[in-house]
Protein backbone atom coordinates (compact mmCIF):
# COMPACT_ATOMS: atom_id res chain seq x y z
CA UNK A 1 0.00 0.00 0.00
CA UNK A 2 1.48 3.23 -1.16
CA UNK A 3 1.11 5.98 1.61
CA UNK A 4 0.03 8.77 0.82
CA UNK A 5 1.25 12.63 2.18
CA UNK A 6 -1.76 14.75 2.85
CA UNK A 7 0.22 18.09 3.77
CA UNK A 8 2.91 20.09 2.74
CA UNK A 9 4.04 19.31 6.69
CA UNK A 10 4.04 15.32 5.90
CA UNK A 11 5.79 16.31 1.95
CA UNK A 12 8.78 18.34 4.30
CA UNK A 13 8.91 15.30 6.89
CA UNK A 14 9.53 12.96 3.74
CA UNK A 15 12.15 15.14 2.21
CA UNK A 16 13.85 15.35 5.24
CA UNK A 17 14.16 11.78 5.76
CA UNK A 18 15.80 10.82 2.44
CA UNK A 19 17.97 13.82 2.63
CA UNK A 20 19.19 12.37 5.90
CA UNK A 21 19.54 8.76 4.52
CA UNK A 22 22.13 10.33 2.02
CA UNK A 23 24.08 11.83 4.89
CA UNK A 24 26.64 10.62 7.37
CA UNK A 25 26.91 10.65 11.01
CA UNK A 26 30.15 11.55 12.42
CA UNK A 27 31.15 12.23 15.94
CA UNK A 28 33.33 15.74 15.76
CA UNK A 29 35.91 15.66 18.60
CA UNK A 30 36.78 19.65 18.95
CA UNK A 31 39.69 20.82 21.15
CA UNK A 32 38.56 24.39 21.88
CA UNK A 33 42.66 24.86 23.36
CA UNK A 34 44.31 24.22 20.37
CA UNK A 35 46.43 26.47 18.64
CA UNK A 36 44.12 27.43 15.97
CA UNK A 37 40.92 27.27 17.90
CA UNK A 38 42.75 29.55 20.31
CA UNK A 39 43.49 32.16 17.55
CA UNK A 40 39.90 32.18 15.60
CA UNK A 41 37.00 31.06 18.05
CA UNK A 42 34.76 31.28 15.36
CA UNK A 43 36.48 28.41 13.23
CA UNK A 44 34.26 25.69 14.43
CA UNK A 45 31.22 27.34 13.39
CA UNK A 46 32.88 27.20 10.18
CA UNK A 47 34.14 24.03 10.35
CA UNK A 48 30.38 22.54 10.99
CA UNK A 49 28.95 24.34 8.22
CA UNK A 50 31.77 22.96 6.06
CA UNK A 51 31.17 19.25 7.19
CA UNK A 52 27.66 20.15 6.49
CA UNK A 53 27.96 20.89 2.90
CA UNK A 54 29.83 17.66 2.34
CA UNK A 55 26.95 15.49 3.69
CA UNK A 56 28.07 14.91 7.01
CA UNK A 57 25.51 15.06 10.42
CA UNK A 58 28.20 16.22 12.90
CA UNK A 59 28.15 15.40 16.66
CA UNK A 60 29.96 17.28 18.67
CA UNK A 61 31.88 17.08 21.44
CA UNK A 62 34.01 19.45 23.29
CA UNK A 63 37.62 18.44 24.63
CA UNK A 64 38.15 19.44 27.98
CA UNK A 65 40.82 17.91 30.86
CA UNK A 66 40.33 14.39 31.55
CA UNK A 67 38.01 13.84 29.06
CA UNK A 68 37.23 10.30 28.85
CA UNK A 69 38.15 9.43 25.17
CA UNK A 70 37.45 5.68 25.49
CA UNK A 71 34.17 6.23 27.03
CA UNK A 72 33.00 8.74 24.58
CA UNK A 73 34.37 6.43 21.39
CA UNK A 74 32.65 2.82 23.43
CA UNK A 75 29.38 5.42 23.74
CA UNK A 76 29.47 6.73 19.98
CA UNK A 77 30.08 3.11 18.30
CA UNK A 78 27.01 1.59 20.51
CA UNK A 79 25.15 4.13 18.99
CA UNK A 80 26.53 3.91 15.33
CA UNK A 81 28.74 6.05 14.73
CA UNK A 82 31.56 4.79 12.87
CA UNK A 83 33.87 7.58 12.04
CA UNK A 84 35.50 10.28 14.63
CA UNK A 85 37.09 13.78 12.86
CA UNK A 86 39.01 15.59 14.96
CA UNK A 87 40.01 19.21 15.29
CA UNK A 88 42.93 19.53 17.55
CA UNK A 89 46.49 19.00 17.35
CA UNK A 90 48.38 15.71 17.54
CA UNK A 91 47.67 15.85 21.52
CA UNK A 92 44.29 15.21 20.71
CA UNK A 93 44.59 12.92 17.79
CA UNK A 94 46.77 10.68 19.78
CA UNK A 95 44.12 10.54 22.54
CA UNK A 96 41.08 9.27 20.21
CA UNK A 97 43.54 7.00 18.18
CA UNK A 98 44.47 5.48 21.32
CA UNK A 99 40.90 4.82 22.03
CA UNK A 100 39.63 3.86 18.34
CA UNK A 101 42.88 1.20 17.78
CA UNK A 102 41.23 -2.12 17.33
CA UNK A 103 37.56 -1.29 16.59
CA UNK A 104 36.15 -0.82 13.50
CA UNK A 105 36.33 2.86 12.95
CA UNK A 106 37.98 5.01 11.20
CA UNK A 107 40.03 8.46 12.19
CA UNK A 108 39.48 11.34 9.74
CA UNK A 109 41.83 14.79 10.97
CA UNK A 110 41.37 18.42 10.54
CA UNK A 111 44.46 19.71 11.72
CA UNK A 112 44.41 22.83 14.23
CA UNK A 113 47.62 22.63 16.75
CA UNK A 114 50.40 23.86 16.51
CA UNK A 115 53.01 20.81 14.92
CA UNK A 116 50.09 18.93 13.45
CA UNK A 117 52.94 16.12 12.52
CA UNK A 118 50.40 13.54 12.03
CA UNK A 119 48.04 14.97 9.68
CA UNK A 120 51.11 16.12 7.56
CA UNK A 121 52.76 12.66 7.61
CA UNK A 122 48.96 11.39 5.96
CA UNK A 123 49.30 14.27 3.57
CA UNK A 124 45.99 16.30 5.35
CA UNK A 125 46.55 20.46 4.06
CA UNK A 126 46.97 22.88 6.62
CA UNK A 127 44.36 24.76 5.35
CA UNK A 128 40.33 23.87 7.45
CA UNK A 129 38.77 23.87 4.15
CA UNK A 130 40.95 21.49 1.78
CA UNK A 131 41.15 19.59 5.05
CA UNK A 132 37.59 18.95 5.78
CA UNK A 133 37.55 18.05 1.81
CA UNK A 134 39.76 14.98 2.18
CA UNK A 135 37.37 13.42 4.49
CA UNK A 136 35.20 13.07 1.12
CA UNK A 137 37.83 12.45 -1.58
CA UNK A 138 40.54 10.93 0.45
CA UNK A 139 41.25 7.32 0.79
CA UNK A 140 40.74 5.03 3.62
CA UNK A 141 44.08 3.47 4.97
CA UNK A 142 45.30 1.22 7.54
CA UNK A 143 47.94 3.24 9.50
CA UNK A 144 50.41 0.98 11.83
CA UNK A 145 50.45 1.50 15.54
CA UNK A 146 53.53 1.51 17.86
CA UNK A 147 53.00 -0.08 21.10
CA UNK A 148 55.21 0.71 24.10
CA UNK A 149 55.68 -1.58 27.04
CA UNK A 150 57.00 -0.36 30.50
CA UNK A 151 56.64 -1.86 33.70
CA UNK A 152 53.14 -2.67 34.04
CA UNK A 153 52.28 0.18 31.36
CA UNK A 154 51.06 -0.39 27.97
CA UNK A 155 50.23 2.49 25.68
CA UNK A 156 49.89 2.54 21.90
CA UNK A 157 50.79 5.68 20.23
CA UNK A 158 50.59 6.54 16.90
CA UNK A 159 53.45 9.31 16.64
CA UNK A 160 56.46 8.56 18.73
CA UNK A 161 58.35 7.12 21.65
CA UNK A 162 60.63 8.68 23.64
CA UNK A 163 63.37 7.99 26.53
CA UNK A 164 65.28 10.00 27.99
CA UNK A 165 65.74 14.16 28.27
CA UNK A 166 63.11 15.16 25.74
CA UNK A 167 60.32 12.92 27.53
CA UNK A 168 61.62 14.97 31.13
CA UNK A 169 61.09 18.09 29.24
CA UNK A 170 57.81 17.36 27.59
CA UNK A 171 55.80 18.64 30.69
CA UNK A 172 57.09 22.21 31.10
CA UNK A 173 57.75 22.29 27.61
CA UNK A 174 54.11 21.85 26.33
CA UNK A 175 52.65 23.88 29.31
CA UNK A 176 55.46 27.01 27.68
CA UNK A 177 53.35 26.13 24.23
CA UNK A 178 50.55 26.64 25.67
CA UNK A 179 51.04 30.38 27.30
CA UNK A 180 52.35 29.16 30.84
CA UNK A 181 55.43 30.88 30.99
CA UNK A 182 55.90 29.36 34.70
CA UNK A 183 57.30 26.76 33.70
CA UNK A 184 60.26 28.21 32.16
CA UNK A 185 61.78 27.59 35.36
CA UNK A 186 60.90 23.83 35.68
CA UNK A 187 62.09 23.63 31.89
CA UNK A 188 65.56 25.02 32.66
CA UNK A 189 66.16 22.93 35.80
CA UNK A 190 65.13 19.89 34.50
CA UNK A 191 67.82 20.87 31.79
CA UNK A 192 70.55 21.33 33.67
CA UNK A 193 70.13 18.46 35.58
CA UNK A 194 70.14 16.11 33.28
CA UNK A 195 72.76 13.77 32.47
CA UNK A 196 73.55 11.26 29.85
CA UNK A 197 72.96 7.45 30.37
CA UNK A 198 74.58 4.31 29.29
CA UNK A 199 71.98 3.31 26.56
CA UNK A 200 71.34 -0.19 25.51
CA UNK A 201 69.37 -1.33 22.55
CA UNK A 202 68.12 -4.69 21.25
CA UNK A 203 67.28 -4.02 18.04
CA UNK A 204 64.11 -6.97 16.42
CA UNK A 205 65.57 -9.22 19.60
CA UNK A 206 68.97 -10.16 17.71
CA UNK A 207 71.17 -7.03 17.16
CA UNK A 208 72.61 -5.05 20.41
CA UNK A 209 74.36 -1.69 20.45
CA UNK A 210 75.33 0.27 23.40
CA UNK A 211 76.30 3.91 23.37
CA UNK A 212 76.09 7.23 26.12
CA UNK A 213 73.70 9.15 25.47
CA UNK A 214 70.38 11.70 26.53
CA UNK A 215 67.71 10.70 23.86
CA UNK A 216 66.48 7.87 21.96
CA UNK A 217 63.48 7.99 19.66
CA UNK A 218 60.94 5.43 18.38
CA UNK A 219 58.96 7.24 15.46
CA UNK A 220 55.88 5.57 13.69
CA UNK A 221 55.35 8.97 11.50
CA UNK A 222 57.63 9.94 9.04
CA UNK A 223 56.96 13.63 10.75
CA UNK A 224 57.73 14.28 14.21
CA UNK A 225 58.71 16.82 16.91
CA UNK A 226 59.53 20.29 15.02
CA UNK A 227 57.81 18.80 12.04
CA UNK A 228 61.35 16.70 11.24
CA UNK A 229 61.14 14.56 8.77
CA UNK A 230 62.45 11.20 9.38
CA UNK A 231 60.86 8.88 7.09
CA UNK A 232 59.55 8.76 3.64
CA UNK A 233 55.92 9.66 2.78
CA UNK A 234 53.75 5.99 3.68
CA UNK A 235 56.00 4.90 6.27
CA UNK A 236 53.41 5.02 8.75
CA UNK A 237 52.00 1.94 7.54
CA UNK A 238 54.82 0.25 6.38
CA UNK A 239 55.64 -1.90 9.00
CA UNK A 240 58.66 -0.60 10.30
CA UNK A 241 60.00 1.76 13.28
CA UNK A 242 62.35 4.36 13.04
CA UNK A 243 64.71 4.30 16.01
CA UNK A 244 67.42 6.59 16.57
CA UNK A 245 69.88 6.50 18.95
CA UNK A 246 71.43 10.37 19.88
CA UNK A 247 75.12 9.20 21.14
CA UNK A 248 77.24 11.61 22.27
CA UNK A 249 75.55 15.10 21.24
CA UNK A 250 75.99 17.45 23.44
CA UNK A 251 72.70 18.72 24.91
CA UNK A 252 72.35 22.30 24.13
CA UNK A 253 72.98 20.33 20.49
CA UNK A 254 69.76 18.59 21.31
CA UNK A 255 67.54 20.93 22.52
CA UNK A 256 68.47 24.04 20.08
CA UNK A 257 68.33 21.42 17.08
CA UNK A 258 65.53 19.00 17.88
CA UNK A 259 63.25 20.80 20.03
CA UNK A 260 63.58 25.05 18.91
CA UNK A 261 64.34 23.06 15.44
CA UNK A 262 67.66 25.43 14.82
CA UNK A 263 70.67 24.54 12.78
CA UNK A 264 72.87 21.79 14.36
CA UNK A 265 71.01 18.72 14.20
CA UNK A 266 69.91 16.66 11.43
CA UNK A 267 68.17 13.30 12.58
CA UNK A 268 69.11 11.72 8.89
CA UNK A 269 72.80 12.92 8.47
CA UNK A 270 74.01 13.66 11.85
CA UNK A 271 76.92 11.04 11.60
CA UNK A 272 76.06 11.16 15.98
CA UNK A 273 72.63 9.94 14.87
CA UNK A 274 72.30 5.75 14.77
CA UNK A 275 69.29 5.17 12.84
CA UNK A 276 67.78 1.57 12.76
CA UNK A 277 64.16 0.31 11.14
CA UNK A 278 62.59 -2.22 13.29
CA UNK A 279 59.93 -3.89 14.14
CA UNK A 280 61.03 -4.32 17.79
CA UNK A 281 63.28 -2.67 19.95
CA UNK A 282 64.17 -3.01 23.77
CA UNK A 283 65.48 -0.07 25.57
CA UNK A 284 67.46 -0.11 29.14
CA UNK A 285 69.16 3.20 29.96
CA UNK A 286 71.51 3.52 33.13
CA UNK A 287 70.92 5.39 34.96
CA UNK A 288 67.11 4.92 34.31
CA UNK A 289 65.68 7.57 32.07
CA UNK A 290 62.01 8.53 31.24
CA UNK A 291 59.77 7.17 28.66
CA UNK A 292 57.09 8.81 27.30
CA UNK A 293 55.15 7.92 24.54
CA UNK A 294 52.84 10.23 22.75
CA UNK A 295 52.57 12.81 25.34
CA UNK A 296 51.58 9.61 28.22
CA UNK A 297 54.44 9.12 30.62
CA UNK A 298 55.17 5.64 31.64
CA UNK A 299 57.16 6.20 34.36
CA UNK A 300 61.46 5.12 33.92
CA UNK A 301 63.16 2.11 33.24
CA UNK A 302 63.37 -1.02 30.62
CA UNK A 303 60.87 -0.42 27.76
CA UNK A 304 59.69 -2.75 25.00
CA UNK A 305 58.08 -1.07 21.64
CA UNK A 306 56.90 -2.94 19.20
CA UNK A 307 54.43 -2.66 15.86
CA UNK A 308 51.14 -3.43 15.19
CA UNK A 309 51.08 -3.33 11.64
CA UNK A 310 47.95 -1.58 10.20
CA UNK A 311 46.03 -1.79 12.95
CA UNK A 312 43.72 1.65 12.68
CA UNK A 313 42.21 2.85 9.76
CA UNK A 314 42.39 6.75 8.87
CA UNK A 315 41.56 9.13 5.95
CA UNK A 316 44.73 10.54 4.10
CA UNK A 317 45.22 12.76 1.24
CA UNK A 318 47.57 11.47 -1.82
CA UNK A 319 50.60 13.32 -0.33
CA UNK A 320 50.48 11.38 2.57
CA UNK A 321 50.51 7.86 0.49
CA UNK A 322 53.33 5.96 -1.08
CA UNK A 323 52.23 4.84 -4.33
CA UNK A 324 54.56 1.76 -4.33
CA UNK A 325 52.70 0.60 -1.83
CA UNK A 326 48.85 -1.25 -2.13
CA UNK A 327 46.38 -1.88 0.96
Amino acid sequence: MIKKYSSNRDRELMSIHYTNKRRKRIKLIYNPTSGMAKKSPQILTEIIKELQDLKYIPELYITEPGTDYAGLVSDSLAQGIRMFVICGGDGTVSSVARAIYGTNATLGIIPAGTQNNVAKSLGIPGDIREAISVLRTGKRTRCDIGLAYCGSDVVPFIEICSVGLFSELFGPGDGIQHGDISRIGDFISTFTASTPSKIRLVLDGREETEAPGHVVLVANMPYIGRRFRVGPDGSYRDGFLDAFLCADIPKLDLMMGYMLKLPGLDLSEDSRIKHFRVKTVDIESYPEMSVLADGITLGKGKVHIEIRRRALTVIAGPAGLDSKKDD
